[in-house]
């Protein structure tokens, strides 16, 4: 299969699909790989080591696009990317189309195939794709929330550490999943104050035994909710239900009702968010404040230590790849169930049943819509 690596055009998005030695795996495998030329310079993977992998380096994306059977690439296509999408095309990335339905229905008008990164199931379950960037996520919410605190921002002046003779902050966490897992780690690790909220009790209990009284667990309620995060200096924003868009757990009320200067990063913006004051922000413009809290929500928060993120992903994605260029979509999902659950688009029509719920349309089955 021909197979279409283009350079990242997102704000400060300087991650790349696939690394030299992806790109060796997939020329062995059989297949053809075009790469823009400059893709991924800025992280230290040269056009000079792509070609020696066995990629043929192109000049512009449009010389990708068209070259491409499947485009592999890391974030949803941005407006002057989508004229080069065509009928047919496999499009293979992370696409959080619950949070942009203007985008879903472009895909389904040029009738790509579209493949999400992060609603792919394993055997578990989860989320094998999304995994590797909300462990990033979760890692930087904190180092994100400590800037976001400084008075430069428009922060309370809040050392989450603390220091010898003041308290630590306080870092409330909405949700115990891989994203809100990293943050407590990161927040425990510099001294916080930790709170963690979830609905799974299990995951409470786990949480409690690991870190052995170092966090609070308390049950994601309305009312624990609004007691934690009315008291909080920061609150990480991780609850994500995958492929829909995320739960809206704190209501403008509530954000007034926290602490002047306070913070939230809303880590699930790529799906629309958790605090209704949440919107879209940018790696260029990442802070505002609202109801008196600064916010940082940037969707493609990973981008930000592009290096370890793209390591991270092509190596989790690689294989996924290898089988839909092998086989092509229909075999592929039939020789493995969760990996059909990464359909999103497809024949015009959503492939999603969550999504199709969110976006209020019709959802078609995979088995029908793929050749």
């Amino acid at each position: 299969m021909r197979i279409g690596i283009p350079k990242e055009i997102k704000d400060h998005e300087y991650r790349v699909a696939a690394t030299p030695s992806g790109v060796t795996d997939l020329v062995r495998a059989g297949h053809a790989v075009f790469v823009q030329s400059g893709a991924a310079e800025r992280i230290g993977f040269t056009d000079a080591a792509y070609r020696a992998a066995g990629a043929q380096v192109v000049a512009e994306a449009a010389g990708v696009y068209e070259a491409a059977e499947l485009v592999f690439k890391v974030k949803e296509p941005q407006a002057a990317e989508l004229p080069l999408l065509r009928e047919g095309q496999i499009l293979f990335c992370y696409l959080h189309l619950a949070a942009i339905p203007e985008l879903a229905r472009e895909l389904m008008r040029r009738g790509v195939t579209a493949v999400a990164f992060e609603t792919v199931l394993d055997a578990r379950r989860t989320t094998p794709l999304l995994a590797p960037m909300s462990q990033v996520a979760g890692r930087l919410a904190i180092q994100m929330g400590m800037q976001a605190l400084e008075m430069k921002h428009g922060g309370r002046g809040v050392l989450l550490s603390g220091v010898p003779g003041v308290a630590p902050g306080r870092v409330v966490i909405l949700g115990g999943g891989n994203v809100g897992g990293n943050a407590a780690r990161i927040a425990v690790g510099i001294g916080a104050e930790v709170t963690l909220l979830d609905r799974n009790a299990e995951k409470l209990q786990a949480y409690d035994e690991h870190y052995q009284g170092r966090i609070v667990t308390r049950a994601a309620s309305p009312a624990n909710i609004e007691a934690c995060v009315g008291a909080a200096d920061l609150v990480i924003g991780a609850a994500y239900v995958p492929g829909r868009r995320a739960p809206r757990l704190i209501d403008r009320a509530l954000v007034g009702a926290m602490p002047r200067g306070s913070a939230i990063v809303d880590v699930a913006i790529d799906q629309g968010g958790t605090a209704e004051t949440s919107r879209p922000t940018s790696h260029s413009a990442p802070f505002y404040v609202e109801e008196g809290v600064v916010h940082y929500c940037v969707p493609n928060m990973p981008g930000a230590v592009a290096r370890t993120s793209t390591e991270a992903l092509a190596e989790a994605t690689l294989p996924y790849l290898l089988s839909l260029a092998a086989a092509g979509p229909r075999r592929a999902f039939e020789a493995e169930a969760g990996f059909a659950a990464g359909l999103n688009v497809a024949g015009g029509e959503i492939a999603h049943a969550g999504l199709a719920e969110d976006l209020g349309l019709a959802c078609g089955d995979w088995r029908r819509l793929l050749p």
